[in-house]
């Protein structure tokens, strides 16, 4: 009797461990099951590399505050400050729709020009299944400056101020230090002068972003355009845009310091119109800051809030 209550305690331990392994192992496979399906985060610290839009929105009810600044060219010395005493300014509000849509709004001092855009996640990239994240980027520009003398018998339209722009974003995070991104777009201006440029460009556009400590990423852009092969020689005077730089993570904001070639801050500006190249040492310094506030509050923090009081 004493032998047979042995044997059956040790089966019943044999039972209770084998199902606890089980439901234990059945938890992990979840577990990991579900974090190959989450997205991936923080391909990007912000909102643009540094001139480019990223792939990354700002989150539901979120609004950001954003100043963007180019000086003047490095190379001009005393005369100008090294730039200083030219600068351009781009000051301007995003605000995250819904956690798939952004939209932003912005003035710019050259150009004394007005922008908008709206920027679409199409897909994010999973741990294993979806590779990349890919987003649609649409904006609109309109000029506010003086109307440019044009050919005797031609009026000057209010929609000759317009250009538009249209970008696919396609990004990868390699790993937690590398991130590279492809911008395919085509930008359209209404008003050109046709023996020198194209109405519409189309270019590909290239950035990345490389982590070289807790808080500090080098960063990078360059554009080329397609159909700019011939206008050079035609007598325009405009180049692709370079810009190298670093992003610096301070209390949850980002800071990004760089270089650039061009002093526009919006696609059909810096895309199009940028008339100054590194081959000449025409560099120009900026920086972007932002302040971010929460103008909608998460459902689950009101929850919270409403249970704590």
């Amino acid at each position: 009797m004493r032998k047979a209550s042995i044997l059956s305690v040790a089966l019943l331990c044999t039972y209770v461990t084998s199902f606890g392994q089980g439901g234990f192992m059945d938890d992990m496979n979840d577990s990991a099951a579900t974090k190959k399906k989450e997205p991936v985060t923080a391909t990007f610290k912000a909102t643009r590399i540094i001139n480019s839009s990223t792939v990354e929105n700002l989150a539901h009810g979120v609004l950001d505050f954003r100043i963007l600044h180019r000086f003047g060219r490095v190379s001009d010395g005393m005369e100008n400050f090294f730039g200083i005493d030219n600068a351009t300014t781009r000051i301007g509000l995003d605000y995250g729709v819904t956690r798939w849509l952004m939209v932003g709004i912005g003035h710019n001092t050259l150009g004394k020009t007005n922008d908008g855009f709206l920027k679409v996640k199409l897909l994010s990239q999973k741990a294993e299944g979806m590779p990349i994240s890919l987003s649609y980027m649409a904006g609109m520009g309109l000029r506010g400056d003086k109307a440019p003398a044009l050919p005797p018998g031609m009026d000057f339209l209010f929609t000759n101020r317009m250009g538009f722009v249209h970008q696919v974003l396609i990004a990868r995070k390699f790993n937690s230090k590398l991130s590279l991104q492809l911008m395919p777009g085509v930008v359209h201006m209404n008003l050109v002068d046709s023996s020198k440029d194209d109405n519409t460009m189309f270019s590909v556009g290239v950035g990345g972003r490389y982590k070289v400590s807790r808080r500090v990423a080098i960063t990078a852009e360059y554009y080329y355009r397609i159909n700019n092969a011939d206008m050079l020689a035609a007598g325009a005077t405009t180049y692709n845009s370079l810009s190298v730089g670093a992003d610096i993570e301070t209390g949850g904001h980002v800071f990004q310091l760089f270089f650039t070639n061009s002093n526009g801050m919006t696609e059909r500006v810096f895309i199009n119109q940028t008339t100054d190249t590194w081959t000449k040492g025409h560099l120009h310094f900026g920086f972007n800051i932002s302040r971010v506030f929460t103008v909608v509050r998460p459902k689950e923090f009101k929850k919270g809030a409403a249970d704590k009081w």
